[in-house]
């Protein structure tokens, strides 16, 4: 064989097997290569191609490597613009580790990652490529700072993948409900009603605290946490708080479990009847204050409640708080006790003797007493007899002859007054006094004073309809009758005289056992036949509405009154 021959041939064997070891490198595949250089920047490997790659250093920086390492990469380009491979150490690892999560997805596995960093919605997480946990899926209770979850590794599953965008979603919440219903399971087949288990408080509502008991939530309700009375389980109970409980009853159909807080201590209400007993002087602490009463704490889990009404015999408290403070210490007797309803009822008032026990002996009947007018109604007049001890004057005991409308009439505000003791009523605590007993009744002896015919002066004190009241002395009324105010026919009695005129007449009745004087102006100049005549033909009044008794008089005269209009006068 000649040379050139030879040449010939062993050139075409030389092309051939470059040929063929170039098509072994393909453009997005893994290969293998050696390092054959670390520089600062850079890493120089050798795939076997007619050039090296350069790869950053900073692709390294999680392990330890050395010249002559074989190292697997990722051939992104046979040739840059520089005629250099270009390679890729962490492209390899993603692709690699891509595959893998893929086949863990549909394998329905679990990954484990490291958390990374926070970002908007959530958290990312290295699972050997980047990957999404979204803030729900963080934990059961979603929680109030991510960046406390920064730099830990959890275990998750792996809810989306994204093969076109290279996403994956992750959740570490599947991951700790899955092992909490294996835990569940676990706790529901080994408890029973009796059991003593420590928990964590998880949640704390209006009614009650869920407590996380490995995995299993039971309730622990408001009823069951206190033998005393709380007003909200965040009195007792924070979040997170260990808590050592007892199972009350346990549901395993609908996986539901009743803790109680309060069993785990004896019921101090069991023999309460003989640590506080009916009409003992018992100690305590106020714990609360309403507007209906104070509660007082005698010993841990026990309170009595002292009503707004049993904190004084006589004093007018309104509100607890006016005469109580929050943790003072107070004494009370003990007046009644509900063990089914664990109540306790005390009394502070009952510390010292009841003033209306022996009132009619500070107060006897008919004696004369003194004191200042406290307060006035549209009914009486209350006088203080001793601080929180009132007697009160009716308006109908406060004047033999003059129809009182209203106290104020007589009596003002702090007034001094005397009075005498009418009646007294223990149950009701209540005290009468009357202001006209103090003097004699006029009407008593009235005959004495007015007889039929005499001609007596006075002032028009009322109008009504049906006649006018006079003011005589002796701060007595009597009543002209329309009838007896001219020998003419009268059609309104303002039409003949008005309030404050002076007129002179004659009495034509007396009549003590009614309270009333029948007068008559047409009569004065009546002889003594004419006069006899007219006090028959008055007496033939009776006993019809047109003559009435005084009082009733009085009051139809205000009703008349506000019935006439300002146009009447």
């Amino acid at each position: 064989m000649s040379t050139a021959v030879l040449e010939s041939t062993t050139n075409q064997e030389l092309a051939d097997l470059i040929d063929s070891k170039f098509r072994e490198f393909r453009e997005g595949t893994i290969v293998k290569g050696t390092i054959i250089e670390i520089r600062p920047q850079v890493v120089l490997v050798d795939i076997g191609y007619k050039s090296e790659g350069a790869i950053p250093s900073n692709e390294f920086e999680d392990e330890e490597i050395e010249v002559g390492d074989e190292v697997e990469v990722l051939l992104e380009k046979l040739e840059n613009d520089e005629g250099m491979v270009v390679l890729s150490k962490e492209k390899a690892a993603h692709k690699q580790n891509w595959e893998k999560i893929v086949k863990v997805f549909q394998d329905g596995g679990l990954v484990r990652g490291k958390v990374k960093s926070v970002v908007k919605g959530g958290l990312t997480v290295n699972v050997g490529v980047e990957a999404f946990l979204p803030g729900s899926q963080v934990d059961i209770i979603p929680p109030k700072d991510l960046n406390e979850y920064v730099g830990n590794i959890y275990e998750f599953k792996i809810v989306k993948v994204n093969d076109e965008r290279k996403n994956i979603v992750l959740s570490r919440r599947e991951v700790i409900e899955a092992e909490r219903a294996e835990l569940r399971q676990q706790f529901l087949r080994t408890v029973k009603v009796g059991d003593k288990v420590t928990g964590a408080v998880k949640n704390i509502t209006d009614f009650g605290a869920f407590v996380d008991l490995q995995g299993m939530d039971g309730l622990l309700h408001i009823t069951d946490m206190s033998w005393g009375r709380i007003n909200h389980p965040s009195e007792m109970l924070i979040i997170g708080q260990p808590v050592d409980v007892v199972i009350l009853d346990v549901d395993r159909e609908k996986e539901r479990v009743s803790l109680g807080l309060k069993q785990m201590s004896d019921n101090p209400w069991e023999d309460i009847e003989r640590k506080f007993a009916i009409g003992s002087q018992v100690k305590g602490k106020v714990t609360k204050l309403l507007p209906y009463g104070a509660f007082i704490e005698l010993e841990r889990g026990v309170e009595g409640l002292v009503h707004v009404s049993e904190l004084s015999w006589v004093k007018r408290i309104t509100r607890p708080s006016d005469v109580l403070e929050l943790d003072q210490v107070i004494e009370a007797v003990v007046l009644g006790i509900s063990i089914e309803e664990q109540k306790i009822s005390l009394g502070v008032r009952q510390l010292e003797p009841n003033p209306w026990d022996e009132i009619e002996v500070r107060y006897p009947i008919g004696a004369t007493i003194k004191g200042p007018v406290r307060n006035l109604t549209a009914y009486g007049a209350f006088v203080e007899l001793e601080e929180g001890i009132d007697g009160m004057v009716h308006v109908s005991d406060m004047s033999w002859t003059r129809k009182i409308n209203h106290p104020s009439e007589v009596l003002k505000k702090n007034d001094e007054v005397e009075a005498i003791v009418l009646s007294i009523d223990k149950a009701n605590q209540r005290v009468s006094l009357g202001l006209k007993q103090l003097e004699d009744d006029p009407w008593s002896h009235i005959d004495q004073r007015f007889k039929v015919g005499d001609l007596v002066k006075g002032t028009v004190a009322k109008i009504a309809s049906f006649g006018a009241f006079i003011s005589l002395d002796g701060d007595i009324d009597g009543l002209i009758h329309i009838s007896q105010l001219s020998e003419d026919h009268v059609e309104k009695v303002k039409d003949v005289i008005k309030v404050g005129d002076e007129v002179e007449a004659r009495v034509i009745k007396v009549d003590k056992v009614e309270r009333r004087i029948g007068l008559s102006i047409k009569a004065v100049n009546y002889s003594e036949a004419d006069l006899k005549k007219e006090s028959a033909s008055f007496e033939s009044l009776r006993p019809s509405s047109e003559m009435v008794g005084l009082e009733q008089a009085f009051n139809l005269a205000a009703i008349a009154a506000e019935e006439w209009s300002p146009s009447d006068d």
